[in-house]
C-alpha cells in the first residue's frame, strides 16, 4: 500500500517537473515565482538561463517518469533521494539571494522533504 502511494507521489513529482519546465518556456515571467528577488524577466541573457532551468526541470521529470515505469522500487527510491538535492540547492539559492524565506522553505525545501519521504517509502519496500 505504501509503495503504491510512493509511486503516485513520485509520478506527481515527475509530472510537476515536466510541467514547470514547459511553463518556463511558455511563460518566462513565471520564473519570478522561483524566489529570486528582482528577477529580470525581460533580459535576453537571463532568458537563456531560464531556458537552461526549463530543460533541467523537464529532463529531471522525464527521468523520474522513466524510472517509475521501469525500475525497481529500490532504484526509484535512490534516484528520488539523489534528485531531492535539486530543490535543496534551489532553496539555498533563494536564501543566498535574499529571496523570500517562505518560498525557500515552503516550496523548495518542502519539495525536497516530500521527495525524501517518497525515497524512504520506496527504499523500505
Amino acid at each position: 500500500m505504501l509503495v503504491s502511494v510512493a509511486y503516485v507521489l513520485a509520478g506527481l513529482i515527475g509530472a510537476g517537473c515536466v510541467l514547470m519546465g514547459a511553463n518556463a518556456f511558455r511563460a518566462p515571467r513565471a520564473a519570478a515565482g522561483f524566489g529570486i528577488p528582482d528577477t529580470p524577466t525581460d533580459d535576453r541573457a537571463f532568458q537563456a538561463w531560464l531556458n537552461v532551468k526549463a530543460v533541467r526541470d523537464i529532463a529531471a521529470g522525464i527521468l523520474i517518469l522513466v524510472l517509475l515505469a521501469g525500475a525497481t522500487p529500490h532504484l526509484l527510491g535512490w534516484s528520488m533521494l539523489v534528485a531531492a538535492g535539486i530543490p535543496v540547492g534551489d532553496a539555498l539559492i533563494v536564501l543566498r539571494s535574499n529571496g523570500p524565506k517562505a518560498v525557500a522553505y515552503g516550496v523548495h525545501a518542502a519539495t525536497a522533504a516530500v521527495m525524501a519521504a517518497i525515497s524512504v517509502l520506496l527504499l523500505a519496500a
